[in-house]
């Protein structure tokens, strides 16, 4: 058997040139090996860089340093045999299904027959057998990916790349598809040799890969790799089966916590004296309060296994790290093993009315969240108690991208708002105290 990877990637790097000449560093020294019969997942949350990479190893993008090596050969450009499943279907609206598949042949070269009789054979293993000559829009969503899939298929590659394939599908529909997949996977009828995965769900890596790369996020980088051992067809209700996303969700809450910890007192902590370090996530006090109000409650009492509350609220670890995250920060819940367990002040803020909430999560913004208390002491200084938007969008772009600082003090401006603890104006892009408590 021939023992020599299908792909090999030594020492990835990718970053991009940001509009003040510094660069955003994207991807770091990131390896990673497919062998031939196996299906390799790239878990992790938004930022990590997974689909970038995904375009690297298809030869879309060109790394700033390593090397990618398809079949012993460096990939400097399309590449041969590498096929790409994405998550929004990507379908030409104008063609039939027939037609979009055939597309896919048809720059190889091949004669009208050999072109029709394998995308006629393509249509029929993914399960659309007499949908050949609709249009994408007379299709459900399943649908349209499963011509993606035979677009993809018709051409045997050697390498199947899925970039969150699944993800932009119902929940039963995109199981159903995961199933179809591994059922032909394993009885051989997939012209494939590999494939990779890309995905922010957990349960999906642990179902359908042989090995899962776990990502760290701004940059991306492999922290862990876990081997999944469990045999095909994997049952969620196996215990092995849960023990394992357990073990992901421990792994992935303990790097988080990691990465933070180390980037304290480097350039990462963006406002030295100020402690305004965090690029916060732009998370409702909805969803803050709902899962409070879902932990306290029975049968969690006060503290849940993560994957089994994810699970239950339909959440990935995009959705919900997030939120447990931000509920830390605000110490009103702590992330410990793969659970979160509520404090004495987040089981006081589940259990109370609504204004009582809103001092109660005031308090706890100005004193864990910095930038609020900055955005505050500036308001309270000043003689007008008004400040413009920019003058604190200017000291964030300093230290991150324009992006993240917008998104920062988006979240900063909802949580301000819910704790009326100043207000902002959109049109006139102002805060004030205008409607304080």
């Amino acid at each position: 058997m021939n023992t020599a990877p299908l792909l090999d990637l030594k020492n990835i790097r990718r970053a991009f040139r940001k509009a003040d000449g510094g660069e955003l560093l994207v991807l770091d020294d990131v390896n990673l090996r497919l062998n031939e019969g196996e299906i390799v997942g790239l878990l992790g949350r938004s930022g990590s860089g997974k689909s970038t990479l995904l375009r690297i190893i298809s030869g879309l993008s060109q790394p700033n340093g390593g090397e990618v090596n398809y079949l012993g050969k460096p990939v400097n450009g399309p590449a041969s045999g590498i096929a790409m499943v994405f998550q929004s279907f990507a379908l030409f609206p104008w063609l039939t299904v027939l037609q979009n598949v055939q597309l896919g042949l048809e720059a190889l070269g091949l004669d009208e027959d050999e072109i029709r009789k394998r995308s006629l054979a393509a249509i029929d293993l993914i399960g659309l057998d007499g949908f050949e000559s609709a249009y994408p829009r007379e299709l459900s969503g399943g649908m349209r990916q499963r011509v993606g899939f035979a677009r993809a298929l018709v051409v045997h590659p050697n390498i199947l790349l899925m970039d969150e394939a699944f993800s932009a599908l119902d929940v039963l529909t995109a199981e159903t598809m995961r199933t179809d997949l591994l059922e032909l996977w394993a009885e051989g009828q997939l012209p494939l040799k590999g494939a990779i995965l890309v995905t922010h769900n957990i349960e999906e890596a642990v179902l359908m890969c042989d090995r899962i790369l776990v990502f760290s996020s701004n940059p991306g980088r492999v922290v862990t790799e876990i081997k999944v051992d469990i045999p095909q067809p994997r049952d969620r209700l196996d215990p092995r089966f849960r023990e394992l996303v357990e073990k992901i969700y421990v792994e992935m809450t303990a790097k988080r916590a990691e990465q933070k910890a180390a980037r304290a007192g480097t350039i990462e902590q963006k406002f030295p004296g100020l402690g305004m370090g965090n690029i916060l996530p732009h998370v409702s006090t909805n969803l803050l309060s709902g899962l409070l109000e879902e932990v306290a409650a029975a049968p969690y009492n006060g503290r849940a296994d993560l994957p089994e509350i994810g699970d239950s609220l339909h959440m990935e670890i995009d959705d919900l790290f997030p939120v447990a995250e931000t509920l830390q920060m605000m110490r009103f819940a702590e992330l410990e093993g793969g659970d979160i367990h509520l404090t004495e002040e987040g089981k006081l803020f589940a259990d109370s009315e609504v204004d009582d909430r809103k001092q109660i999560f005031a308090k706890h913004l100005l004193a864990y969240v910095p930038l609020a208390a900055h955005v505050r002491r500036v308001l309270d200084e000043r003689e007008s108690h008004r400040a413009p938007k920019s003058r604190f969008l200017d000291e964030l772009e300093d230290h991150m991208t324009t992006q993240a600082a917008e998104q920062t003090l988006r979240a900063i401006i909802s949580w301000g708002r819910y704790g009326e603890t100043f207000s902002y104006d959109d049109q006139e892009g102002v805060f004030s105290l205008d409607n304080p408590t």
